[in-house]
């Protein structure tokens, strides 16, 4: 994390024509996966590289920050993984979800490749029958038995999550994988209501999947769900301001 830290900020200050401070000059906010993890954060920490001030939060949460401006509200991100949270207006926070792959992360793209994988495999040994998602999905991974289990035995949360396309892109002639889409609308709202049960505070759907499912989502929420003032970046940098008054 450090490393890639490093060199996003190196290749920033180049692509400014600034100078880069001394790195005891500065303080900077983090929103990184995994900061749930006290281990993982403390060993973070531990690893400084000589930062006056960091304050170290989950993606989720900055994202959450940067889509309301830092004010509460609620966010719902989904990309390879997912994660609801709200930041109440007593200043308490809540997530749901994030709890990663395979039994979590609802509606993600890895949560709709596994289930479009799932289906593939059933056609392939003739308990369905093809449909144009399960032919998209052998064409990508392999299109005989063989070939599918030695693309099965090698992926993780990525690889299923590169079949989330195909989901989509199947979605107006195959019903099972328009059934997908609107299940992952109906996870993305039990997450969203669970977190804000009389839809109170505003709301945002978050991450590249997230707004590619909004379309999906049940009436009620489509109508509540506004664009993200800010992304996780501008969220960090609340963090870090929030921390240095």
């Amino acid at each position: 994390s450090w490393r890639a830290i490093m060199a996003t900020l190196a290749q920033a200050f180049s692509d400014a024509k600034i100078t880069a401070p001394m790195l005891s000059e500065c303080a900077i906010g983090l929103g990184l996966s995994g900061a749930n993890n006290l281990i993982w954060k403390n060993e973070f920490y531990l690893r400084n590289p000589g930062f006056k001030k960091i304050i170290v939060d989950t993606d989720g949460f900055t994202t959450l920050l940067g889509a309301h401006n830092g004010s509460p509200g609620v966010i719902v991100a989904v990309g390879t993984g997912s994660v609801g949270m709200v930041l109440k207006k007593s200043g308490e926070r809540q997530d749901v979800s994030g709890w990663g792959f395979p039994s979590g992360d609802e509606a993600s793209g890895a949560w709709l490749g596994l289930r479009a994988a799932s289906l593939t495999q059933k056609s392939l040994d003739g308990r369905r029958a093809s449909t144009p998602l399960s032919i998209a999905v052998q064409n990508y991974c392999g299109k005989t038995p063989e070939a599918f289990l030695t693309w099965l035995g090698e992926a993780k949360q990525n690889a299923f999550a590169t079949l989330a396309p195909l989901v989509f892109q199947s979605a107006e002639s195959d019903a099972d994988a328009l059934k997908l889409l609107q299940k992952a609308g109906l996870e993305i709202a039990i997450m969203a209501n669970t977190l804000d049960p009389k839809a109170e505070l505003p709301l945002s759907i978050c991450g590249r999947l997230g707004e590619a499912l909004i379309p999906h989502l049940p009436d009620s929420l489509k109508s509540r769900n506004q664009a993200a003032i800010g992304d996780s970046t501008m969220g960090a940098l609340h963090l870090i301001a929030q921390n240095l008054k």
